[in-house]
């Protein structure tokens, strides 16, 4: 054999710099088994409870659905270089005014009493407006994407304790309680919402081209525009998309606990860039996988589990996120600078 080709040898046998990036990246996606499988040990030793097919399932899969669709919602803006705050006001706002388009003014609501299905279509108008006005102001006038949502988060909020009194509407129709009542396998169809909206979001982020420029948007966002790429038409789309799937996560949350109260979806945005977060989505755009963000969820609730199992106070639990999310920062930074190192 010539020595002309033992030296072009080499070069094939090697992993390019491309693949290197690439076995880095499925490595992060599956990057949490081992904390995940660390946290089951733990909450088995802290509570025999932990491990037993009706706490994974009933609670801990069916408590962290509604968290996991807004999840999905919120990655994929991120990915996008955008995030969006305004998403937990919808999740209240949305099956608020359907409730009150549909119990009658005796029992606290609009006394309108519009058909349960039309009342639901009203929720999804209003959330489509929201999402069309924050990527407008975003997309169009450049305005801040953290003031705008915001903006829209209080606004919302004030219209919901607005609608509401500040009370709880229950008596809802079967139309709104179905997502909370129906099983499939036995098992409620909230957890199988939960997995079915990740994986069509898996798939579309990993294989539509439209995913793909949305990777592109938010890596680099002049760059995406001057390779031909309508940025603006695409950040409007991605807002509406949030608030849409953020829409369904309320209807969702509505109907498990059968009603509509005026504080629902509180605080929920801090669970979600938890979740985020630790599922490895950077908070600058361009990276991340739905995979990733998935098993952020079910890490999040399976230590939310432990929590309660174990008694802890709640404040406890929310100072936990706050530590998870700082921890999943720095992990992010240096794993992000190492890998920068290494393509270089």
């Amino acid at each position: 054999m010539s020595t002309t080709t033992l030296a072009s040898r080499p070069a094939a046998s090697a992993p390019s710099k491309w693949q290197q990036m690439k076995q880095s990246s499925v490595m992060r996606e599956f990057a949490l088994i081992p904390a995940i499988i660390a946290v089951l040990i733990v909450g088995y030793i802290l509570s025999p409870q932990f491990l037993t097919v009706n706490n994974l399932v009933n609670n801990v899969l069916v408590t962290s659905a509604v968290l996991g669709v807004v999840v999905v919602a919120e990655s994929i803006i991120l990915i996008s270089g955008y995030f969006d705050l305004s998403l937990e006001s919808i999740v209240g706002f949305a099956p608020m005014l359907a409730a009150w388009l549909i119990i009658p003014d005796a029992l606290g609501g609009g006394g309108l009493e519009w058909p349960p299905a039309l009342a639901i279509a009203i929720g999804f108008v209003v959330a489509i407006v929201v999402g069309l006005v924050n990527g407008f102001l975003v997309a169009k006038l450049k305005l801040n994407a953290f003031i705008v949502t915001l903006a829209m988060l209080i606004l919302l909020r004030g219209f919901t304790m607005g609608l509401s009194g500040g009370q709880t509407l229950s008596a809802l129709p079967p139309a709104m309680r179905f997502l909370g009542t129906t099983s499939i396998f036995g098992v409620s169809i909230q957890v199988w919402l939960f997995i079915l909206i990740f994986a069509v979001a898996w798939l579309f982020m990993r294989s539509h081209p439209v995913g793909r420029k949305l990777y592109a948007m938010g890596g680099n966002e002049a760059a995406a525009e001057a390779a031909g790429i309508k940025t603006k038409r695409l950040t409007i789309s991605v807002f509406v998309a949030g608030a849409i799937i953020a829409a369904f996560a309320g209807f969702m949350m509505t109907a498990r606990i059968a009603s509509a109260t005026s504080n629902q979806g509180d605080g929920l945005i801090f669970t979600v860039f938890a979740a985020a977060v630790i599922g490895g989505i950077s908070l600058n755009g361009g990276k991340g996988s739905m995979i990733g963000a998935f098993l952020g969820v079910v890490m999040l609730s399976l230590i939310e589990n432990i929590l309660t199992l174990s008694r802890v106070p709640s404040y406890w639990v929310q100072a936990t996120y706050g530590a998870i999310i700082m921890i999943a920062l720095l992990v992010n930074h240096f794993t992000g600078t190492r890998d920068t190192r290494r393509a270089v």
